[in-house]
């Protein structure tokens, strides 16, 4: 599959291969110089809870979740693990 670099050295990957590996707008790639006009490009894995908030904000329930009122999660108070409820 041929692509083209565009008048600003933009990469353009093909619509198909995006599709097929859901490549969305955003994501991040790395490329590595193999050798003189040889190059590999990786996408670089998100992070684990990368857009997390975003999804449970658009859960259909409103009022369901809740940002927490503190600058930082440190001052919350640690979950109790103890035997599942029954």
């Amino acid at each position: 599959m041929r692509t083209t670099i565009s008048t600003k050295g933009q990469l353009v990957l093909p619509a198909e291969l995006r599709r097929r590996d859901d490549v969305v707008p955003g994501q991040e790639f790395e490329i590595k110089r193999l050798g003189r006009g040889v190059y590999r490009l990786a996408r670089t894995p998100a992070a684990v809870n990368e857009g997390l908030v975003d999804h449970l904000l658009t859960c259909p329930e409103k009022g369901w979740f809740m940002p927490v009122p503190s600058d930082s999660t440190a001052d919350l108070p640690l979950p109790v693990v103890g035997e599942p409820d029954d």
